[in-house]
């Protein structure tokens, strides 16, 4: 046999082996609906030092 014959079947048999083995990937929707949990609790806490605070209680124009 050819040298060239040979190569070339060998590449055919290679390529469709690894087309076999080619990795699908399936997208598929949910069999669930997607619920989204937006109970959110926010504790906001100021804190003032007192030279502030009366620095506030004086200036009423200040803002």
């Amino acid at each position: 046999m050819n040298f060239r014959v040979l190569t070339f079947l060998l590449s055919v048999a290679l390529t469709a082996s690894l087309w076999g083995c080619a990795p699908t990937v399936q997208v598929q929707a949910p069999t669930e609906p997607i619920t989204i949990n937006l109970n959110i609790k926010h504790e906001i806490t100021v804190k003032v030092d007192k030279d502030l605070e009366d620095l506030f209680q004086d200036e009423d124009d200040i803002f």
